[in-house]
């Protein structure tokens, strides 16, 4: 079905257009036309090619790369606004500076409450976002948050792999994502009935990016493991945990990711790794070709789901089952 006359339109930035192009499919509408206009010494404006006036207006934009993006987003919500849309809704699948939700040391900012902030000085009436790195950066808004669970299309995923379920362990690669594991096999319960046990990899981190020891909590020999996190990003930790894991005895080791950030070298890290696959969604734009052992699965649907959903004023939590 294609709407003729909508009463929204979805637009992207520049780190959106690939799954925005997605989500109008899903719907049956057109993705809206947009300017971005980039100056010699980095500047840019925004600017929209077609009336926005009176409707919902959803701008798709990850930020990562974080600057440029975001800045990118903050300028295309304060257009919208100043053409007179009835409610701007930023469409944020990854939501950067999420790992910045506390002070752990003196003297640090809270980047995502400082992002929050931002988002709405510049007009934001609401955002959708994917699998926030910490539930609480919600708490930092004074607007309606929709966190949707990149479960709804990683677990059946791994529900279709040509594994005996019964042989399929889930791992966390820290203590910290213990939380997100178990959501992982309570998800993984409910779709097959299949009760999958959990193992945690525990780590000394002593600075960014930086690891100095880690260990498998659990018996995971002869086992398939999938390894359940919300980022991959220079994918140091990842590759470690694939070898801990194997080195105990695991006979198959592959990852699934709600973000791929994949920055530095991580592309040749995960080709040399004991990982067979790195799955992650396309909340981050990715050539696959970049990697062999990489494969994107997409949001497009849960995300359409929720942007109907809210045209429709329904609950949120139908289309969103974590």
């Amino acid at each position: 079905m294609v709407f003729e006359t909508s009463p929204f339109k979805i637009f992207a930035g520049s780190q959106g257009q690939v799954i925005a192009q997605r989500i109008c499919e899903k719907i049956g509408c057109k993705l809206g036309k947009i300017n971005i206009d980039r100056f010699s010494d980095g500047e840019f404006a925004v600017s929209f090619d077609e009336s926005v006036r009176g409707q919902s207006v959803y701008l798709v934009q990850s930020t990562c790369p974080n600057c440029d993006n975001l800045m990118e987003l903050l300028l295309m919500i304060d257009a919208a606004k100043r053409a007179s849309a009835y409610k701007v809704i930023a469409v944020i699948p990854y939501f950067g500076f999420a790992r910045q939700d506390r002070k752990d040391k003196p003297r640090v900012s809270i980047g995502s409450k400082l992002v929050a902030n931002m988002l709405q000085v510049a007009g934001a009436d609401r955002i959708i976002t994917v699998d926030l790195h910490a539930d609480q950066i919600q708490g930092f808004f004074d607007i309606p948050v929709d966190h949707l669970f990149g479960t709804n299309v990683l677990v059946p995923y791994v529900a279709n792999l040509n594994l005996d379920l019964d042989n399929v362990i889930i791992a966390s690669p820290d203590v910290g994502g213990s939380k997100r594991a178990d959501k992982f096999v309570k998800k993984l319960h409910t779709l097959t009935g299949i009760e999958v046990p959990m193992v945690i990899c525990y780590k000394n981190r002593p600075g960014f990016n930086r690891i100095s020891e880690m260990r498998v909590l659990g018996d995971v020999q002869g086992k398939d493991v999938v390894i359940v996190d919300d980022i991959v990003d220079t994918a140091g930790t990842l590759c470690m945990a694939a070898k801990v894991i194997r080195d105990a005895g695991a006979k198959s080791v592959r990852a699934i990711l709600s973000h791929g950030v994949m920055s530095g070298k991580a592309d040749e890290k995960i080709m040399a790794s004991e990982l067979q696959e790195v799955v992650f969604t396309d909340s981050i734009q990715y050539d696959q070709s970049r990697c062999s052992k990489v494969k994107v699965v997409s949001l497009a649907e849960p995300l359409a789901e929720t942007i109907l959903a809210i045209q429709e004023h329904r609950s949120i939590s139908e289309v969103n089952v974590g």
